[in-house]
């Protein structure tokens, strides 16, 4: 193997000189550029969007686009797309879809719609005095951002609060600005930053010019500006619910289910090694959708982690119980969501995601993402506490299985009968062919 070297300008080339490049350089298979060319699209225009998308473009990463079908939302029926690569997780919100569709489906409660986001500064002067004269700088700031906020202010969003913060348990002389937003069908990250750099640039100002301050007061140190993904007063509530007697065609049977599921659930809230996999479980289904709608699940993910140990430890983040006979399955945690710009607006099968799922608002969405969160949750914990969570899992993964020993289309048809009823597992399938193949 070449050593590999470093090289200035990698960028500057095209995509071609990209490709040989990496061929060259790793001694990759010939073929290499040919494997790489055969993913992208034959639609010019499109391709030329998704390559956009990225720094360094190579070709198109393909994961498969399915649909799960029978959610039954606040009286509505919906269907969701998702993009996800693990195989159980698309059977798994199908049928927690159609079980709830017969007990009154999932409801949902948005709690929330604000934003946040952060000037970090530091001022060595006496915090009594930046906080007296807070009230002009806010009118200062106010006034040197609306010619970024006018227009969202019109669509009735806007920046909503700021507030001063003094924290010098952190670093000596260090301060806040937390500002929030409201920004309607937007998840409005530029918006924010631009607002919040702005800011800066006014603080920064502001305080060389303060008559109030002394020579030595007269600076001070803006460390960064930049929202935040943990947005608490984003927040959504989902939930199902339904008599105990109601959950499977035994009563006694039922409420058996019902109480070992309350648990399982009590167990995550209160376990942290639990309540990790627990919550990997829910972010299954939020993922695949919030993907497929071309939202940021990256900090979607980072805001619900936070909220999970917003208590001190980390928990769970659904929650279970039965109530004067009724059993209830709840999720509430935050989501930083939007429908309009970005990655929704541009990427084709993200606006056909949207169009699926009836062209939703913002607060909508939210709710539609922790619908798809608790739908997977529900499956996961039901399959645990009773028939366990391989059975299923293994038997989704079953092609994947085959496809990686590399058998032939009957080989595979008549695997998936022979293991139509039975567990699956890599040796059992490796077994199974060799037996077969005498």
């Amino acid at each position: 193997m070449t050593e590999h070297k470093i090289i200035n300008g990698f960028s500057k080339l095209d995509r071609l000189q990209k490709i040989e490049w990496l061929v060259e350089q790793l001694n990759l298979d010939e073929v290499t550029a040919d494997f790489l060319n055969s993913f992208q699209l034959a639609e010019q225009s499109v391709q030329n969007i998704i390559a956009d998308l990225s720094e360094n473009h190579l070709s198109n990463y393909h994961l498969p686009f399915s649909v799960a079908p029978n959610f039954v939302v606040d009286d509505k029926v919906i269907t969701f797309p998702l993009v996800t690569e693990e195989s159980s997780v698309v059977a798994a919100l199908a049928k927690a879809a159609g079980y709830w569709a017969k007990r009154g489906g999932f409801h949902s409660k948005i709690i929330g719609t604000e934003k946040k986001g952060q000037v970090h500064f530091s001022w060595s002067g006496k915090p009594e005095k930046i906080f007296r004269s807070f009230p002009e700088l806010k009118k200062q700031l106010e006034q040197e951002a609306a010619p970024l906020t006018q227009n969202m202010e019109k669509r009735g969003g806007g920046i909503t609060a700021i507030t001063l913060k003094h924290l010098p348990e952190i670093i000596p002389n260090y301060y806040q600005l937390d500002v929030s937003f409201e920004t309607c069908e937007a998840m409005g990250a530029n918006f924010i930053n631009s607002c919040l750099e702005q800011f800066g640039k006014t603080l920064k100002s502001w305080v060389q010019t303060n008559d109030e301050f002394q020579a030595e007061e007269k600076e001070t140190d803006v460390i960064m500006a930049i929202l935040s993904n943990y947005v608490p007063n984003s927040r959504v509530k989902v939930w199902v619910e339904c008599p105990v007697e109601e959950l499977e065609s035994d009563a006694e049977k039922a409420h058996a289910f019902a109480l070992k599921l309350v648990q399982a659930v009590h167990i995550s809230r209160h376990d942290v090694s639990r309540a990790v996999t627990h919550n990997k479980g829910i972010f299954n289904g939020i993922d695949a959708l919030a993907i497929a709608t071309g939202n940021d699940f990256r900090a979607i993910e980072a805001g619900g982690h936070a909220y999970a140990a917003s208590s001190g430890q980390y928990r769970g983040l659904s929650d279970a119980g039965i109530t004067n006979g009724k059993f209830w399955f709840s999720l509430e945690l935050p989501l930083a969501v939007g429908v309009v710009g970005g990655v929704t607006s541009l990427h084709p099968l993200a606006k056909l995601t949207m169009a699926i799922l009836g062209q939703p608002t913002a607060s909508q969405l939210m709710g539609y993402l922790a619908v798809a969160g608790l739908a997977s949750n529900w499956s996961a914990v039901r399959a645990l506490v009773t028939s366990g969570i391989q059975q299923g899992h293994m038997k989704m993964h079953l092609s994947n299985i085959l496809n990686s020993l590399h058998v032939s289309d009957e080989q595979k048809r008549a695997a998936r009968l022979y293991f139509q009823d039975r567990g699956v597992s890599y040796s059992e399938v490796q077994n199974y062919l060799n037996e077969h193949a005498k």
